[in-house]
């Protein structure tokens, strides 16, 4: 069992700045996720990806946030962090965190309940 929860959207000012956390809690002698990583949703739009971090380092940011997000990670702790600067109005949206594990060569995926993020112009 998986549970993933973030925290720390919020409504800013254009050129603002936030960072949002979060954290998979998993019960038994479970390893450090493969991928943890974030992705968003704004109204009438497809959820994408914002950015994503291996366990082993590697990173993918989307064109979008390049530059102006970065990822980071915390593998004992089983904690993703993403820190979003220079926002834009663009960038108003629901953001989810995303986990995933490997067993046995299966892949299991949780999702967070999501956290809002608005800016303003």
């Amino acid at each position: 069992q998986v549970q993933v929860a973030e925290s720390g959207g919020g409504l800013v000012q254009s050129g603002g700045s936030l960072r949002l956390s979060c954290t998979a809690s998993a019960s038994g002698n479970i390893k450090s996720a493969h991928v943890m990583g974030w992705y968003r949703q704004a109204p009438g739009n497809e959820r994408e990806l914002v950015a994503i971090m291996t366990s082993g380092g590697t990173t993918t940011y989307a064109d979008s946030v390049k530059d102006r997000f970065t990822i980071s990670r915390d593998n004992a702790q089983n904690t993703v962090a993403l820190q979003m600067n220079s926002l834009k109005p663009e960038d108003t949206a629901v953001y989810y965190c995303n986990v995933v594990y490997f067993i046995m060569s299966t892949k299991f995926e949780y999702w967070g309940q999501g956290t809002q993020v608005t800016v303003s112009s």
